[in-house]
């Protein structure tokens, strides 16, 4: 028995993506490694589809879609084996602050934008000495008159030189208690102050444009805040289920399509007169590793329908995050080595899902971090 329930519309909707993405992205995607980044153009396309920000109301533009057509999208667009387009970051992770605190005037300015593709986010929480301990940031939001002053510096922001729009984390050096410090800002690309830093070259998500960014004076609008002063951090909070649920979904994927490959590789290769997968070895890898995937997708797929239920999945999610990005590595791992030589080749796309799965046990949230988490909420 499947754990979601996808209905026709579901998956009419996954043909008409998995079509998309094979005409639009995989024919482009060593193009894109090479560039360091995805065309805007692609981010319109998308929006033109109608697969961006699925869950905004149609108001804005919008769908007004459940969360299982970003399931699908973002399952999809793991299956391309391209990490660059990062649209679920924009539409799952980083819209949803605005379509959740920001005020009617912000969201009647920014979402439809959003929606088309004309807009491309970004959320700067990450600065140079603060990561995971938010309470550690020093990027400060100064009040003056009617305006905010933001001065300080992110790091490994992604999306950070396609941005149009960035959430910013900032703190209020005034206020004493660092978690009621905390404020979530709208800022503009060509606000004066704001400047990019240049791509950071990162062994994996090659396509990724992932940058440092600068604010230096900067100034914004005391409107462009989200939510109520000093709620940044319970903002943050929130969010962070659906941001590690996706990461989830992500390495899931990923799993998915390594495994794929590498079956499709050893019953193509031979060796000793038969193909790999006659070998003892190479089905117990194999059995193995789907062991672990499908276990993996039981996990997640819970987690997707207890998340779509409104239940508070903090805990589960964590411990989904830490152990599918595992997973992934080790799928990869293993994946690599039954290609043999071939698999540390660039020309075959194993070794580029090899690298670029090593990230997902860091980004939102390293491995040891989630095991905190859940340890503190086990009472340990």
């Amino acid at each position: 028995m499947e754990i979601i329930q996808y209905t026709e519309e579901h998956r009419i909707f996954r043909d008409t993506v998995r079509k998309f993405f094979a005409k639009e992205v995989i024919p482009n995607a060593d193009a894109w490694e090479e560039a360091g980044r995805v065309p805007k153009s692609v981010w319109r396309k998308m929006g033109e589809q109608g697969f961006l920000c699925m869950d905004v109301p149609e108001e804005y533009g919008g769908l007004g879609a459940d969360f299982l057509y970003s399931v699908i999208l973002t399952e999809e667009l793991g299956r391309t084996g391209n990490t660059g387009l990062a649209t679920p970051l924009h539409s799952d992770i980083v819209v949803p602050y605005i379509s959740s605190f920001a005020s009617e005037e912000l969201k009647k300015k920014y979402l439809p934008g959003c929606v088309s593709g004309e807009l491309i986010t970004a959320v700067a929480m990450t600065e140079p000495n603060a990561g995971s301990d938010l309470a550690a940031i020093r990027t400060t939001a100064v009040e003056d008159g009617d305006d905010i002053v933001i001065n300080g510096q992110k790091t490994f922001i992604s999306n950070g030189l396609n941005c149009g729009l960035v959430v910013v984390a900032t703190k209020d050096p005034s206020t004493e208690n660092p978690y009621q410090a905390i404020d979530l800002y709208l800022v503009e690309e060509n606000t004066p102050g704001f400047e990019r830093g240049k791509r950071i070259k990162k062994v994996g998500w090659h396509s990724q444009d992932t940058a440092e960014l600068f604010f230096s004076d900067c100034r914004i609008p005391k409107g462009n805040r989200l939510g109520q002063k000093g709620g940044g951090f319970m903002m943050l909070m929130e969010k962070l289920q659906q941001e590690r649920l996706m990461c989830c979904i992500i390495a899931v994927a990923a799993a998915e399509r390594m495994l794929e490959m590498t079956i499709q590789y050893c019953r193509d290769r031979t060796a000793f007169g038969r193909p790999l997968t006659k070998f003892q070895n190479t089905q117990f890898k194999i059995v193995e590793m789907a062991t672990e995937i499908r276990l993996g997708r039981t996990f997640v797929d819970k987690l997707i329908v207890d998340h779509m239920e409104g239940a508070n999945v903090v805990v589960n999610v964590s411990m989904g995050k830490y152990w599918t990005s595992e997973m992934a590595m080790r799928v990869a791992d293993q994946c690599v080595q039954l290609h043999g030589g071939y698999g540390y080749c660039e020309e075959y796309p194993i070794a580029r899902a090899w690298r670029d799965a090593r990230v997902l046990s860091i980004f939102a949230g390293t491995s040891e971090i989630m095991k905190g988490i859940a340890a503190k909420f086990m009472g340990l």
